[in-house]
C-alpha cells in the first residue's frame, strides 16, 4: 500500500522504470475519462504499457477503462496518456487515486490535461455538452494531501487560487469560437461514489455553486498542484440532475454519452497540445 511515507520512494521508481523504457520524456499528462479513452486513436503510439506491468501501479476495475499507459506523438508533441484512470470508490486510498501525477511530475512532466464525464446540475446544460472547467469544489471524504508532508513533492500548504491554467483555458477557448465549437464553461464538485446522485444530492450540489459533478479529477488535480503542475481540465455533461433524466442515468448510458461527444474533446485537446 502507498503511503506517506513510502510515496516519494515509489514513484521515484516508477519513474525512473518509465524513462529506461522511452526514449523521450513526454511534455504532457493526459488521463483518459470514462467513454474518453479513443483519444489513443489520436496518438502517434510509441510504447504502450499494461498498468498491471508497470511497478507500483493501481489496475483500474471500472468497465471502459483499458488500463494502459500510452506514450507517443500527439500534434507534434510527445505524451504519457493514461487510458483509464483509478477511483476512490474502487478502494484504493488517495495515494493510490493520485500515483500517477506524482509519477509523471518526476517524469519530468509539467502539463497535465485531465478529461471526464459528469452530471449537469446548470440549467443551462444539456446532454452531450463539453465542460471547460475552471473550478472545482472538494466533497471526497479524504484528502489527497492528508498525512505528513514531503517537501520534494511540493509545500505543505498548496495555493488553490487557479487550480486549471487561465492560459491553457484560454488557448482552448480561442480555438473553439475561431472555429466555431460550442462549448459551456463551469465548476465541478467531486463526490465520492459510486452511486450517481439522487435528486436532492444534485440540488446540493446545485446550491453549493458547481455546474457539474461528477466521482473523479478533483483529487488528481490537486495533487498536480502540489507538485506545480499546468492544469487543464475538460468534461462531457452525459446526464442531468432532473427528474426527466435520473430514473434513465446507468453506466452504459454515460458511456454512450460520452462516446458522442469525443470528437469535439479529441479535437480541442489536440488543439492545446499543438498551441500550449
Amino acid at each position: 500500500m502507498l503511503t506517506a511515507e513510502n510515496l516519494y520512494d515509489k514513484a521515484r521508481e516508477t519513474a525512473d522504470h518509465l524513462l529506461d523504457i522511452l526514449d523521450e520524456i513526454p511534455e504532457y499528462g493526459i488521463v483518459l475519462g470514462s467513454g474518453l479513452g479513443s483519444l489513443s486513436e489520436d496518438i502517434d503510439i510509441d510504447v504502450e504499457i499494461p498498468y498491471k506491468s508497470v511497478p507500483n501501479f493501481p489496475v483500474s476495475t471500472v468497465k471502459g477503462h483499458k488500463g494502459s499507459l500510452i506514450f507517443g506523438w500527439l500534434s507534434g508533441k510527445y505524451v504519457m496518456a493514461m487510458n483509464g484512470r483509478f477511483h476512490y470508490y474502487e478502494g484504493y486510498n488517495m495515494k493510490e487515486v493520485t500515483f500517477p501525477e506524482r509519477v509523471m511530475k518526476l517524469m519530468g512532466i509539467n502539463k497535465l490535461i485531465v478529461s471526464n464525464a459528469s452530471g449537469g446540475v446548470n440549467v443551462n446544460f444539456k446532454i452531450g455538452d463539453v465542460m471547460i472547467i475552471t473550478d472545482h469544489i472538494f466533497f471526497f471524504p479524504e484528502h489527497p494531501l492528508r498525512g505528513a508532508n514531503d517537501e520534494r513533492f511540493g509545500p505543505r500548504f498548496v495555493n488553490m487560487s487557479e487550480p486549471y491554467s487561465m492560459e491553457m483555458i484560454k488557448v482552448v477557448e480561442d480555438y473553439a469560437k475561431n472555429n466555431g465549437i460550442s462549448y459551456q464553461k463551469g465548476v465541478y464538485l467531486g463526490l465520492q461514489g459510486p452511486t450517481f446522485e439522487t435528486l436532492a444530492e444534485y440540488k446540493m450540489v446545485r446550491t453549493l455553486g458547481a455546474d457539474a459533478v461528477g466521482m473523479s479529477t478533483v483529487p488528481e488535480v490537486i495533487v498536480a498542484k502540489h507538485m506545480e503542475m499546468e492544469v487543464f481540465g475538460i468534461s462531457v455533461i452525459t446526464d442531468l440532475g432532473d427528474e426527466e433524466f435520473i430514473k434513465n442515468v446507468n453506466h452504459q448510458e454515460v458511456i454512450k454519452e460520452a462516446a458522442k461527444a469525443e470528437p469535439v474533446v479529441r479535437e480541442l485537446v489536440r488543439a492545446l497540445v499543438e498551441r500550449y
